[in-house]
């Protein structure tokens, strides 16, 4: 087999190889495929600083929240 620049390039199969389809996986109670957040959806990863100013925005708020 011939690449694009006529370069020989290997065949890959090798027929004492299992494929991917016969490998076990174990999918126990503990198995993620994604995790729940990554680590840009954080505060941090916002660029955010640890603490908050939660407490002074509720006692802040305009007198039409009421």
């Amino acid at each position: 087999m011939r690449g694009a620049a006529g370069v020989s390039l290997p065949l890959v199969s090798d027929p004492g190889r299992r494929g991917d389809d016969d490998r076990a996986v174990d999918l126990g109670e503990d198995f993620v495929v994604l995790p729940e957040q990554t680590a840009d959806d954080t505060d941090r990863g916002w660029g955010e600083r640890a603490g908050g100013n939660d407490d002074w925005l509720l006692a802040e708020r305009p007198p039409h929240w009421d």
